[in-house]
């Protein structure tokens, strides 16, 4: 019998951890002669009483296991330390607030367990209950990062899916301390099968996803999954090397030819303060490239535990 690994990142959602188990123990249950299951909750280092809800869990149920961080390293440290604790033969992440529905785990079961895919994933195909200004950016930053990256980016992908061992151990095997997992899925190919369906308002809690935060995860799909913006900088640079030139030119036939060196002096400082601008943001993008380059030369761990299950029997 085939064993899947379901990982569930956590992070203050004390509120959510018995509902979602709760849940899916229903569609475990329907599945119990097809496969076996094993939970894996990471506690992303919760400042709530996260971690107490999974002990309790762990000690009523020998299938539940967890990891709990030493501090909070963020959702994408959290999966892939759930990816590399895995031992099933099938191993899919799902979000605690039920957001992504358990009720198509057997479809993915079957999908992935036929042979004919390495993966089956879910892609939303609305954003109920996110605001206007929010499904407009996703909506942008899916249509931008689309034209950027060579990897595929699905528009709604979702970390929902379920991936065979051989999948798996690709994502595993890049230790990279910067990630982001939905370009990281598409970066090792392997063929996967996309499942649409409406995504649902979360039951319990409230989105730890603020929109500075979704900004700066957005920044953080392009710069580790393409190399345009450079380009788009230098491009930048050489137009303005020629607009500059060009510039200098009129100047110098305009004062030799009507002597007036002085006048048009509001529209030079707006020229300057552009042209400075565009430099700023230029060297802003190299500096985000070079930042990332910094952080992932320290080697520094993606995660620390600092408590497992195994601790339960001491």
């Amino acid at each position: 019998m085939k064993k899947v690994s379901i990982v569930v990142p956590c992070y203050n959602e004390e509120e959510s951890i018995m509902l979602f188990y709760k849940t899916i123990k229903k569609t475990v249950i329907k599945m119990k002669k097809k496969c076996s299951f094993e939970f894996i909750f990471v506690n992303d280092g919760s400042k709530d009483k996260t971690i107490k809800v999974i002990r309790e869990l762990a000690k009523k149920d020998n299938s539940v296991r967890y990891i709990s961080f030493s501090r909070n390293f963020g959702k994408e440290a959290a999966m892939y330390a759930g990816f590399e604790a895995a031992s099933g033969d099938y191993v899919t992440t799902m979000d605690v607030d039920l957001q992504d529905p358990p009720e198509l785990l057997p479809e993915m079961f079957d999908t992935v367990d036929s042979g004919e895919y390495d993966c089956c994933a879910a892609k939303s195909t609305n954003r109920k209950g996110y605001s206007f200004f929010r499904k407009t950016f996703t909506k942008w930053f899916y249509a931008l990062i689309g034209k950027l990256s060579k990897t595929e980016m699905v528009p709604g992908a979702r970390d929902y899916r379920l991936m065979n061992r051989k999948m798996l151990n690709a994502i595993i095997s890049m230790k990279e301390y910067n990630r982001y997992s939905k370009g990281l899925f598409g970066f090792v190919g392997f063929d996967t099968k996309w499942i649409e369906y409406n995504i649902v308002e979360r039951q319990k809690g409230e989105s730890k996803y603020s929109m500075r935060k979704l900004f700066a995860y957005a920044i953080e799909g392009i710069i580790d999954f393409s190399t345009k913006p450079l380009i788009i900088s230098a491009f930048f640079g050489l137009l303005f090397c020629l607009i500059a030139f060009i510039m200098i030119i009129v100047v110098i036939v305009k004062t030799l030819i009507w002597g007036d060196p002085v006048g048009g002096w509001p529209s030079l400082a707006c020229i300057i303060f552009f042209i400075g601008g565009i430099q700023l943001f230029c060297i802003g993008i190299m500096g985000q490239y070079l930042a990332k380059t910094y952080s992932e030369t320290k080697n520094r761990p993606i995660y620390i535990v600092k408590e497992t299950e195994e601790d339960l029997k001491k």
